[in-house]
């Protein structure tokens, strides 16, 4: 089984995204630092969907990042990707392993304490769970979780992304809460300058992970 080895899941939405062609901003992310990224279009047609996720293995393995496909653990298995990602309405882990095999990651959309324990016990490899922060895009599931239960969730025995609504100025508390990592969309790929976005976050990421220490610590010598 690969590992989950990154802790910035970027996730594609490509009505967003500022350029026209979706490859030239996940290149951009790439480039930024995103080592794994989720092909997440639901409303292409099959051909198209295929033919961007294979575009977009070519893409990510230049730069040496996982690639997980959105719901179609056939053209996960097609194209070669990384694993898949599935959804409430998604067929059922268990299944999709059956397809995949154990050396494929399975991450799994949760939105409850439940469903994430669920998909733990299912056997997925990694969650995304929200949405943490308020954002249009995750609206249907309701109100904003909030960090008290990403924290509660970030207790399973499995990586915990936080997802939704997250922005440079809240991933400390994201990850405050115990969460592996952060997913996100708008930020990098509705970004002006993607690139410069994921360095920002990245950056912001290391930051949060630094232990905070006081000033005026330091004794003074007689």
């Amino acid at each position: 089984m690969m590992p989950v080895d990154f802790d910035l899941y970027l996730i594609t939405d490509r009505h967003q995204a500022k350029s026209a062609n979706l490859l030239e901003t996940v290149e951009a992310a790439l480039q930024g630092g995103v080592r794994a990224v989720q092909l997440r279009e639901k409303d292409l047609p099959p051909a198209e969907l295929y033919e961007l996720a294979e575009a977009l293995r070519q893409l990510t393995g230049r730069f040496q990042a996982r690639l997980f496909i959105n719901d179609r653990v056939d053209i996960a298995v097609t194209v070669g990707a990384d694993g898949v990602h599935l959804g409430e309405k998604s067929i059922p882990v268990q299944a999709a392993r059956g397809i995949l095999g154990q050396a494929k990651l399975i991450g799994v959309s949760c939105h409850s304490l439940a469903g994430a324990r669920s998909a733990e016990a299912a056997g997925a490899d990694f969650i995304t769970f929200g949405p943490v922060f308020f954002t249009r895009s995750k609206a249907i599931y309701g109100d904003p979780l909030g960090p008290e239960k990403l924290a509660a969730a970030a207790g399973l025995n499995i990586p915990v992304f936080g997802l939704g609504g997250i922005t440079e100025g809240n991933i400390r508390q994201v990850l405050d809460a115990g969460a592996s990592g952060i997913a996100l969309i708008s930020a990098i790929i509705a970004a002006d300058q993607p690139q410069q976005a994921t360095t920002t976050i990245l950056g912001a990421i290391r930051h949060a992970r630094q232990p905070v220490h006081s000033l005026g610590t330091k004794e003074q010598l007689p």
